[in-house]
């Protein structure tokens, strides 16, 4: 596998533009197949969608933000590590949750208690990693810990209140469109099934995109913080999409706000975990500032009526649109 992916990589461009479509093809039944297994556990297993979106999905479709970050540390390029991190982020937020709301045939709904312990947990974490790194422009050993404790500390008090009741969904009990009749068993195998057919595709996305960035002459730079962000976010935009066309638009903003607890804590934390991460300052002062202002916006738009609808979703997109021209711009100046 990593052969053809180093061929794929370092060959021609036309080469890459070709792996690149039949991997969005293979990305797109892996996604189709994904959320109809997902909303299949979440009916059979009684649970929300938002909740299987949060504590199941998200930590399934953020394994490319991990392997690619936990990687990335142990090679010793750790702003690469925390780039990828930040710039998911950015993509889940501008792009996976924009598009979501933009292609939704109604307002994505989200359950006021929900938001409010998932938005101030994540707002909590962003504030926190950023403390980690404002001072000594690192993330060491036991400041990811830290992360990684705080995320399995945040899992187990969701699956308490879940057990209590308090986030009992009354749109799960709307009938589905798409409802499945499988074994349970069937399910689990749809549900890896559909999982390994968008890690792949990822993979051959993100490398066949490298290649074509480089051909077209684009920094570097601009490679790690936005293509490779993007690259290894596409298992979130593909499911999220996906779980909009097909009506379960909670299950979209379970998976974009699991996913962006998991960038922080996990593949962050996990990263420091692996080799301690020193940072550029300028870096540091840019990705941080421009993550609390998508943030901000996001949790902002969501607590509007507990819903995010396509306007709303068009200002996210626009907001990434402005995130990735600043960040061209802060690259050529430095």
């Amino acid at each position: 596998m990593t052969s053809i992916l180093t061929i794929i990589e370092n060959g021609s461009a036309l080469l890459a533009w070709v792996v690149l479509i039949a991997a969005f093809a293979v990305l797109c039944k892996g996604a189709d197949v994904f959320v109809d297994s997902a909303v299949a556990l979440a009916e059979r297993m009684r649970i929300p969608k938002l909740i299987i979106g949060i504590a199941l999905v998200s930590v399934a479709t953020t394994t490319p933000e991990i392997s690619v970050s936990l990687f990335a540390a142990a090679q010793g390029q750790p702003e690469m590590a925390m780039g990828n991190a930040i710039g998911s982020v950015m993509c889940d937020c501008g792009m996976a949750l924009a598009l979501c709301a933009i292609i939704s045939r109604k307002p994505i709904p989200i359950l006021p208690y929900v938001l409010k312990i998932t938005g101030c947990f994540l707002a909590s974490m962003a504030a926190l990693a950023f403390l980690f790194v404002a001072f000594d422009h690192r993330l060491g050993h036991m400041e990811g810990l830290v992360l990684v404790l705080c995320f399995a500390g945040y899992i187990t008090f969701l699956i308490r209140q879940q057990k209590r009741g308090r986030m009992q969904a009354h749109m799960d009990l709307e009938p589905f469109e798409d409802e499945i009749t499988f074994s349970l068993g069937r399910v689990i195998l749809m549900f890896i099934l559909g999982l390994g057919a968008i890690i792949l595709s990822s993979r051959f996305i993100v490398v066949s995109s490298i290649n074509i960035a480089r051909a077209a002459g684009i920094p570097e730079a601009v490679i790690a913080l936005s293509l490779v962000a993007i690259g290894t976010s596409i298992p979130e935009v593909a499911t999220s999409i996906m779980s909009a066309r097909k009506g379960h638009g909670d299950l979209c903003v379970g998976n974009i706000l699991g996913a962006d607890i998991m960038n922080l804590c996990l593949v962050a934390g996990g990263s420091a975990l692996v080799s301690g991460l020193t940072i550029d300052a300028r870096q540091i002062y840019f990705m941080f500032p421009a993550m609390f202002i998508m943030l901000g916006t996001t949790l902002l738009l969501l607590r509007t009526r507990h819903s995010l609808n396509r306007k709303e979703g068009i200002v996210l997109f626009c907001g990434y649109a402005a995130y990735l021209g600043a960040l061209a711009w802060f690259t050529a100046i430095q």
